[in-house]
């Protein structure tokens, strides 16, 4: 199934269907024309371990397929392979970032949840949050907290400020969670915000085939949503009126919600499905073109866009060849103009990529791009050092000069109030 003409104008080149593997590369595509725009490679990604730190780079959790062991690859938009390797203590998966992309935060086998400088990789911070396995992590739409949820069936509600503040790393795990309540009885898949703020609804999804909505300053229930299948995902048009349901399945599960008020949401939402079904399981649903289209992407490696009007599949991205290949999906937007046009513009009817298409050339060329612009901000960072050394230096300078003016000033004063007192002592005998 291809887009037609109408549907390719549709879709703006600053948006971008980013696909992660836990067995092959990270794909890039153009939801216009369905074309594979790059494939970042050396990657082995497992659920909930694709997203962005901010607009310079891709994060992904990677697992060795030989040492089993964990790291964070992190990507910028112009090179195939890693740019930075961040290692990490164990095998990791879900990953969330700031909105400046300064903080990566992602959820390890154990139930801890790490707090990462980008692009440093430093771990600044680490705490208990699950018993079992962390499965997936949103930050909530003000930017404050940090939501977690886990096989446990728990959601846990973090302050941001509290895990990357050096000044709290006495505080231990229960002293750092502001919320934590069992939400389900199996493993939470997708936490999803609405009518953001901090005192916001989060929906939470699990494979125990609900989707419960919280309030997210106390974590109080408000409803429920039963569904035949677990649910991976959650999306919600911009209105937040309709909702799309990630089916294990492989049907996408269509909704309305229904308030009697801020507090209390209806019950017995009536479902339908979307036409067209996935081969395998859906494991991520989001909404692009202010809620025009929906994506969605199956394990078995394709990925659907979809027109909300009239509930039908515009076009099919991936292949069936890639079966069992799909791990997570995200979508860029807001990408900087001249990194849309190149990779925007660089799909063809055979679906070659950018690095496929322009070869070792355009990649030898961003390359050395990157790492000219990185010389020229290492000058300025070492200029920058240079210039507060010197300041700092000649600020000490000028205190200890103000100490030995002080110093002499004082001494003045007591050699001067010495000859008051003795031209006062002569003066008196004379007088005699």
């Amino acid at each position: 199934m291809s887009s037609s003409s109408s549907s390719a104008s549709s879709f703006s080149l600053h948006e971008i269907v980013l696909t992660s593997s836990p067995e092959g590369p990270i794909t890039a595509y153009n939801p216009s024309s369905g074309a594979i725009l790059a494939h970042f490679s050396g990657s082995r990604s497992p659920r909930r371990g694709l997203t962005f730190a901010g607009k310079s780079f891709i994060a992904a959790s990677h697992i060795s397929p030989t040492t089993g062991s964990g790291s964070i690859h992190l990507y910028n938009w112009w090179s195939s392979t890693p740019l930075h390797n961040i290692p990490v203590p164990e095998p990791v998966a879900p990953l969330a970032t700031t909105s400046d992309g300064s903080y990566l935060f992602t959820g390890g086998l154990s139930g801890n949840i790490y707090a990462i400088s980008i692009p440093k990789g430093d771990i600044l911070r680490s705490f208990s949050a699950h018993n079992k396995p962390a499965s997936c992590l949103k930050i909530s739409e003000d930017g404050s907290l940090l939501i977690s949820g886990g096989d446990d069936g728990v959601i846990v509600t973090v302050s941001i400020f509290q895990l990357v503040d050096g000044h709290s790393s006495d505080k231990n795990s229960d002293d750092l969670m502001l919320q934590k309540f069992v939400a389900h009885n199996e493993s939470v898949t997708a936490i999803t915000s609405c009518m953001g703020s901090c005192n916001s609804i989060i929906i939470t999804c699990s494979m125990d085939c609900t989707c419960k909505f919280w309030r997210l300053l106390n974590g109080t229930h408000l409803s429920t949503l039963i569904f035949p299948c677990a649910i991976m995902g959650f999306a919600l048009d911009p209105t937040e009126t309709d909702f799309f349901a990630a089916g294990s399945d492989g049907l996408i599960y269509k909704g309305l919600l229904k308030f009697e008020s801020r507090k209390q949401m209806m019950k017995g939402q009536e479902l339908e499905t979307l036409g067209q079904k996935h081969d395998g399981m859906v494991v991520s649903v989001v909404m692009m073109k202010e809620g025009r289209n929906l994506v969605s992407a199956a394990e078995d490696g394709s990925v659907f866009i979809w027109e909300i009007e009239t509930g039908q599949v515009l076009t099919v991205l991936g292949s069936y060849e890639m079966a069992g290949n799909i791990s997570d999906m995200v979508i860029a937007t807001g990408i900087s103009t001249e990194c849309a046009l190149k990779m925007g513009e660089s799909g063809n009817e055979s679906g070659q990529g950018i690095f496929e298409k322009y070869g070792e050339k355009l990649l030898s060329m961003s390359i050395k791009s990157a790492i000219e612009l990185e010389n020229v901000m290492k000058v300025a960072g070492n200029d920058r050092s240079k210039a507060i050394g010197m300041l700092e230096s000649a600020i000490a300078m000028y205190e200890k000069l103000l100490e030995l003016i002080l110093k002499e000033a004082i001494a003045m004063g007591g050699s001067s109030t010495a000859s008051a007192t003795n031209a006062s002592d002569v003066k008196h005998t004379d007088d005699e």
